[in-house]
């Protein structure tokens, strides 16, 4: 893949909504469009609770690192990993200022339950793909942990998982590079999206929204 420069790097944060939506994506991150409901605002808090900047504590075997910024210059992708633990291991990788190996599995906290689609796992990924070309080493598991149902999923990682995440990102530059917001297939995600007061879906199955307002103008 393409080496990106720092200006180029996408927020990593945004693989969630280009899973969920890719007009999602495109009116909060090209667009600058954003509105708040409880999701939102619940999912706000509990990233609060969690992200403590700078924070490193270790405890018997393992270290905790919060709130750890990651890049990729390959995916042109930054943001932050809620939680990397790094568990001692003998065949994992030296930490600098710590005695051994260890090896890196990151944990990203979730509102809720864990859901139908997979954007939460394509986000994960995101994240280790970054770790792995920081850090010079393979991760195979990691964590998703749902404040709902206070449990973490572990999730095995696959070639095929980092390869979709790939071609997502890719996609991203693409729409990104071009400022295109594109048109999608409405449905019952819709009802409960927080730019739905902008996105206008009921408009979108009927007419672009460029056709609507040249339209309003005409009369």
């Amino acid at each position: 893949m393409t080496d990106y420069k720092e200006e180029e790097y996408l927020l990593l944060s945004g693989i969630q909504h280009f899973a969920f939506c890719r007009r999602q994506w495109a009116l909060i991150h090209i667009e600058q469009e954003w509105e708040e409901n409880v999701l939102t605002v619940e999912g706000n808090d509990l990233h609060e609770k969690t992200d403590n900047p700078f924070v490193r504590e270790k405890r018997g075997e393992t270290i905790y690192v919060r709130a750890m910024p990651v890049h990729s210059r390959e995916l042109g992708l930054s943001g932050i990993c809620d939680m990397v633990e790094f568990i001692q291991d003998d065949d994992g990788i030296p930490l600098n200022q710590e005695e051994g190996l260890y090896r890196a599995m990151p944990i990203e906290y979730k509102r809720g339950k864990p859901k139908k689609h997979d954007a939460d796992t394509l986000q994960l990924v995101a994240q280790i793909i970054c770790l792995e070309e920081m850090l010079g080493t393979k991760i195979h598991e990691a964590a998703l942990y749902y404040n709902e149902i206070k449990r973490r999923e572990i999730l095995n990682i696959t070639d095929d998982m980092k390869q979709r995440v790939e071609a997502m990102v890719k996609e991203m530059h693409h729409y990104y590079q071009k400022r295109y917001t594109p048109r999608v297939k409405t449905g019952k995600h819709c009802l409960r999206c927080s730019l739905r007061n902008i996105c206008l879906p009921e408009l979108l199955e009927r007419e672009k929204v460029s056709t609507y307002m040249n339209r309003m103008f005409a009369d």
